[in-house]
């Protein structure tokens, strides 16, 4: 019989949801992770499979607790406007990382980036009435926006010509 489990599952990979949002899947080592998240390494293996498979559940834990949670928010916006600061203000890091690392190499990642993605499009198009690629396109500039860091308050100028959207 093995022994117990000495770590708390759901702690460890909201653990790794910060670590992988804040670092990336490359910027994060076996090391880091053993370190970071108070895991032996045998244990992180057991329980996880590999650094990918803790990857892949943080992923899906950060889609599940700050996307999907979005995208109901989104379902409540008034205008594009709201829809915009919503979208740049949550908390897309992993995401964001998903989507420009580990997408283009992972074909998991990338479909789960892919449906994510869609989601908030979608959301954003039933709640303005607007066409699905306008939702991606406002999408798409919110994100643009979070990569960048909204340097001279790009997201404040858009924010107030964004009215003829609605």
């Amino acid at each position: 019989m093995g022994r117990r489990r000495a770590f708390d599952e759901d702690e460890v990979v909201r653990a790794a949801v910060e670590l992988f949002g804040g670092r990336s899947y490359d910027g994060v080592s076996i090391d880091d992770l053993v370190n970071h998240l108070g895991v032996h390494r045998n244990s992180l293996y057991k329980t996880f499979g590999s650094k990918r498979g803790l990857y892949l559940v943080a992923l899906r834990r950060h889609l599940a607790d700050d996307v999907r949670p979005l995208a109901e928010t989104l379902a409540a916006a008034t205008d594009a406007a709201t829809a915009l600061r919503l979208v740049t203000s949550a908390d897309l890091g992993l995401l964001l990382l998903a989507a420009a690392e580990r997408a283009p190499a992972d074909e998991e990642v990338a479909t789960e980036v892919t449906t994510a993605l869609a989601t908030v499009d979608q959301a954003i198009a039933d709640a303005l009435g607007i066409p699905i690629d306008l939702a991606a396109a406002l999408t798409a500039t919110a994100l643009g926006l979070r990569l960048r860091g909204d340097p001279g308050g790009a997201g404040a100028a858009l924010t107030r010509r964004l009215d003829p959207l609605d």
